[in-house]
């Protein structure tokens, strides 16, 4: 018959606490707390949105940057100026300095400390082709994006950064000073959203109908088709450190507003748990395991944090 010992290759530990670092499966006994325990997978735990800092004021279209404990909102409206930037702590948002230029749908990327806004619309000034970058204090020029954008899509860091669209705009890539033209994507779109980096990006969502699901990856050179996403919609938001690690939410298909949230593994997309707020124009943060959704139509200042359910669980073994 076949052992404990036998088949995880250790006997059952007598221990005065619980361990910090264990495996699936691993059983030991709490002599402080007179019990068996094992560790279970942490499937029963769900992903989850919970409730953050609001922003001190609505705001939607808005640029986005950083992590889920260290973030930046940029630009956007309904309120002047259109420059305004706020700095979120995983807690609550403060105000910093403005842009030079104020305006909305814009592309975005970087972190708190070193961001990155380019392009986007100015009211009575049009199109934009000016960049700015921030270094966590104050927002300076940047170069010029050969084509002006709005709606475009932004990702990659301050000095390595990627625009993507609108429409049939050829991607354009920036190396801290300078923009060049890149290849165009497969389906032509503006609105959607990005994760990963200049040379292993993702691009995910937009319009015109009927390409809001539809996915494509950047080499650094020419864009590929991946799997579409399985709620298509636009001015949705996104977020993730590389190209097989990203989270898609909210955003609209027309009419239809979403709180919908899908993770990307490098191969499909799975639903998950969705927002509490359905919105879209909305802004975003983070990691696809640690991510932020910010402001957005119907306007509200509501800031929500995504996280991931456990990936094992510690379970006391009990006669019921």
């Amino acid at each position: 018959m076949a052992t404990y010992k036998g088949i995880q290759g250790f006997g059952i530990q007598n221990r005065s606490s619980d361990p910090t670092i264990f495996d699936t499966g691993q059983v030991w006994y709490n002599s402080t707390d007179q019990a068996f325990k094992l560790t279970v997978s942490g499937t029963d735990d769900p992903d989850s949105w919970a409730t953050g800092g609001n922003l001190p004021e609505t705001r939607r279209e808005m640029g986005g940057a950083g992590t889920q404990t260290a973030a930046l909102a940029f630009g956007g409206q309904p309120s002047a100026p259109l420059g305004k930037s706020f700095e979120y702590n995983g807690t609550s948002w403060v105000e910093g300095n403005s842009m030079g230029t104020g305006r909305y749908n814009m592309g975005s990327c970087g972190t708190q400390t070193a961001a990155l806004g380019f392009g986007g619309y100015f009211p009575g000034g049009g199109f934009r082709t000016d960049t700015e970058e921030y270094d966590g204090t104050n927002w300076t020029a940047g170069g010029a994006l050969v084509t002006a954008t709005y709606l475009g899509t932004g990702l990659g860091i301050q000095t390595a950064a990627l625009s993507i669209g609108p429409s049939a705009v050829v991607a354009q890539e920036y190396d801290g000073s300078t923009w060049t033209s890149g290849n165009g994507m497969n389906n032509p779109r503006n609105g959607g959203a990005g994760a990963g980096t200049q040379t292993a990006g993702l691009f995910f969502g937009g319009q015109p109908a009927p390409n809001g699901a539809k996915t494509e990856t950047y080499d650094g050179t020419s864009f590929s088709n991946a799997n579409d996403m399985n709620t298509g919609r636009n001015r949705l938001a996104g977020a993730g450190a590389t190209q097989d690690a990203a989270i898609a939410f909210g955003g609209t298909g027309t009419p239809v507003t979403t709180a919908a949230t899908e993770l990307y593994n490098g191969t499909s997309w799975t639903t998950t748990t969705s927002m509490s707020n359905a919105r879209f124009y909305i802004a975003g943060a983070g990691t696809k395991t640690s991510a932020l959704a910010f402001g957005g139509l119907p306007e509200t200042t509501s800031t929500e944090e995504f996280s991931t359910g456990a990936g094992a669980a510690i379970r006391t073994i009990t006669t019921t």
